[in-house]
């Protein structure tokens, strides 16, 4: 029988030259971290998928650029996740994702790290819209902000588990543009960072759910249009504006594949098509990332 020592005695016998060798080799092993990100490249605008390496029974608190982390046991209960991201507008630079780890016996273990945001570069459009969009009159401004209003109060309440299932869909079949993020000039005047990705539908394609959840409103409004929104749960929402028809209600559970509704061209737009949204805790992830995120063995 081969005799076991400890690996620091392992160590302390060999030279550098060898302990490279037996590293290439694979016979020493770093130890897997606790928390990973995925994509590991973390960008302005880029979900993440926040997996940690904790027993069942433990409970996690986490934090990251002022969002509290809702964790969930994966599928596999093999360890926990966190579907969060980085707002499109988050400046570049080093930050701190803070979670903590307590066991039922008292003890607790700090898992926090550094995670370095990278810059992403986004365009400048130039886009011709009615000057009513631009310049509201008091009346629609009134309906502005009344529609503000009500969406924050949307926002504030999500379902306290995740609502969504495995990875999510396009909810169009139309070819998508690399429009999130853009600068967007509207009639000669910076107006807004779009916040959104589109999806070149014409009139009438239908719209359906991305992946499953409630539908928490269903209504026209004065920029969005035609507008439905789900909540995915543990803040998580999706947004498909400027819809020509609605087919859902609020309070609705929707499957991932409903059909929600019909493209158009109603609200702030330059011609039909389908804006599609993804919202975390108030930031603005950029869709087609969360579109290419394998989520099929999470839950």
């Amino acid at each position: 029988m081969m005799a076991r020592y400890p690996e620091s005695v392992i160590l302390s016998r060999i030279s550098i030259p060898g302990f490279l060798l037996l590293l290439a080799s694979g016979l020493v092993f770093a130890q897997s971290p606790a928390v990973t990100l995925r994509p590991a490249a973390v960008v302005a605008g880029s979900p993440e998928l926040i997996r940690v390496e904790a027993p069942a029974s433990a409970t996690l608190d986490g934090e990251w650029l002022g969002r509290k982390l809702e964790f969930f046991r994966g599928s596999s209960g093999r360890a926990w996740f966190a579907l969060a991201g980085v707002d499109v507008q988050a400046p570049a630079g080093p930050s701190t994702l803070r979670i903590s780890e307590r066991l039922v016996d008292g003890s607790a273990r700090d898992l926090s790290r550094s995670v370095e945001i990278h810059p992403a570069h986004y365009r400048t459009s130039t886009l011709s819209v009615a000057p009513r969009f631009v310049q509201p009159s008091p009346a629609q401004l009134k309906e502005i902000e009344a529609e503000i209003r009500l969406k924050a109060r949307i926002f504030a309440v999500s379902a306290p588990r995740p609502l969504w299932t495995g990875s999510f869909r396009a909810p169009v079949r139309a070819a998508p543009t690399d429009s999130f993020g853009t600068r967007r000039m509207f009639n000669g005047e910076l107006a807004s960072i779009h916040k959104g990705m589109d999806f070149r539908a014409a009139a009438g394609t239908p719209v359906r759910a991305s992946n499953s959840g409630v539908v928490v409103l269903a209504q026209k409004l004065y920029f969005e249009g035609n507008c439905v929104i789900i909540d995915h749960g543990l803040g998580l929402f999706t947004i498909d504006m400027h819809l020509s028809r609605i087919h859902v209600h609020a309070g609705q559970q929707v499957a991932k594949g409903t059909l929600l509704g019909l493209s158009g061209a109603t609200g702030r737009v330059t011609g039909p098509h389908l804006h599609w949204s993804v919202r975390w805790e108030g930031a603005y992830l950029d869709p087609a990332k969360l579109l290419r995120m394998d989520l099929s063995a999470v839950r």
